[in-house]
């Protein structure tokens, strides 16, 4: 590829609507070593060249892929040919071009358009749109924000002050560990409560009031709509896996509550990305989160840069060390823009 090719100006989104990953993987020739069952793909991965006939994944539909495997990640069609050529983002998007005659502002005719908020997801798992959590009334205040256990999960002192987190000392959440949840204006809807270690026999780890409906929020969302800042929006399942990635220094960052993405949800996240409308998907490595990585990976990549950063069986973003969760959201989160 010519390398003297700063001036070009390159159409991320049209890129994405024009060419399909059904005609870059017919490029590859690489068609014949995936099972295909309707609109979907699972075969070994290409881009590591993996053995495992179920860790890669593609969408054809949707026109994203997703590695279960070494990569770690997955994304569109642009993404998809930067790992496969070992390029930037620019120069696959140049790449394509070039590969399928493209002008920028050009669609073919007749080619494959990607169908934009198609939900993975049942109906059912849709919140009723008319459900709202009502700012509370109360404060569960003061929390001892200097407990142990939060010493033991790694939080400063500045990430437990910001997010207002302690041990509860009396109510339903006495011994709990209290987690305000606030909307995007600010107010507490909700106090989510953590127990300390092991819970008790018959017990679960978190505790939600009853009524709250937490699929249509985004834990961290108020101080994410405070921000003006270009960076991709971090998306994580729980609420200590998005205080730890807030105290990495990516302050841009959300949780699900859960490893289920809404409808209302995914709009949410749309809004929060802001004009940049890049998001990175940081789920944890387990079944549910894999799962959970791929439907949202599906249900955004249709209108949002999208990118997935997928963690090994046993890992959650909370369990890696400061400095390689710094190195894998600072290597997937390079910027697609056109200049």
């Amino acid at each position: 590829m010519n390398t003297n090719q700063k001036g070009r100006f390159i159409s991320f989104d049209r890129l994405k609507t024009s060419v399909s990953l059904h005609q870059v993987l017919e490029r590859y020739r690489l068609l014949e070593r995936f099972h295909r069952t309707g609109d979907d793909l699972t075969g070994p991965c290409p881009i590591h060249h993996g053995h495992n006939p179920t860790q890669f994944r593609v969408s054809l539909k949707r026109g994203c892929w997703i590695c279960f495997g070494d990569c770690h990640g997955g994304g569109s069609v642009i993404d998809f040919v930067s790992r496969m050529e070992g390029v930037g983002i620019r120069d696959a998007g140049l790449l394509l071009q070039d590969w399928f005659h493209l002008q920028p502002g050009e669609r073919r005719e007749n080619e494959f358009v990607q169908i934009t908020h198609c939900s993975p997801m049942r109906e059912a798992v849709d919140p009723i749109r008319a459900a709202t959590n009502p700012p509370l009334r109360f404060s569960l205040g003061p929390l001892d924000g200097t407990h142990a256990y939060l010493r033991e999960r790694g939080l400063m002192q500045e990430t437990i002050g910001a997010f207002g987190v302690g041990a509860c000392a009396y109510g339903t959440l006495r011994g709990w560990m209290a987690i305000p949840i606030h909307n995007l204006d600010g107010r507490v809807i909700a106090y989510a409560g953590r127990w300390p270690g092991t819970p008790p026999a018959g017990s679960s780890k978190y505790r939600l009031p009853r009524g709250f409906h937490k699929s249509i929020e985004l834990f961290n969302q108020h101080r994410v709509k405070a921000l003006a800042s270009p960076e991709p929006l971090v998306v994580v399942e729980g609420f200590f896996g998005c205080m730890w990635v807030w105290q990495a220094g990516y302050r841009k960052v959300v949780s699900l509550m859960g490893s289920v993405l809404s409808r209302i949800q995914a709009e949410r996240i749309a809004e929060l990305a802001g004009q940049g409308r890049q998001v990175l998907l940081l789920f944890d490595g387990d079944a549910a989160g894999r799962k959970g990585c791929a439907d949202a990976l599906a249900w955004l990549s249709g209108s949002l840069a999208v990118r997935a950063v997928t963690l090994n069986d046993a890992q959650q973003p909370d369990s890696l060390a400061p400095e390689r969760l710094r190195q894998v959201l600072g290597h997937a989160a390079e910027p697609e823009v056109a200049a």
